[in-house]
């Protein structure tokens, strides 16, 4: 396949929060407007989500780590949405923390000036009046 003729793939880096669970809704949305998808979950975001489900859909494993030597690349991201983004992840990024795969891709999309969308998700405890 020629460049040209590539689909354009989006990352989506799932924390582990309550929406995390509706990722495949996303996952549908990215896929009737012509997205290849490529699921990113935090290690903890796998307690969260369905992975063998989002991986039928997707057609490739749902990532949580570094490949190791041998494991096929996935494809180059043409952009990135993080969705659900925790307050965790958000304050490691802009730290420049990156202890996990998801962080690290993070933390090389604007050098590589992928763009990125980020949809926090952090829950407020009100108390009583």
């Amino acid at each position: 396949m020629t460049e040209p003729d590539r689909r354009r793939v989006l990352y989506v880096i799932v924390c582990a929060a309550g929406p995390a669970g509706d990722v495949g809704k996303l996952v549908t949305l990215a896929h009737q407007r012509g997205w290849d998808v490529q699921i990113i979950a935090t290690p903890s975001a796998l307690d969260f989500i369905d992975v063998p489900a989002l991986e039928a859909r997707i057609g490739r494993p749902v990532r949580s780590q570094y490949r190791k030597p041998g494991e096929p690349r996935s494809p180059k991201a043409d952009a990135i949405i993080v969705a659900p983004a925790t307050y965790n992840t958000v304050n490691k990024w802009a730290a420049g923390i990156s202890d996990t795969y998801a962080l690290g891709i993070l933390a090389e999309a604007p050098g590589l000036g992928i763009p990125v969308v980020v949809l926090p998700f952090v829950k407020v405890n009100v108390g009583p009046k």
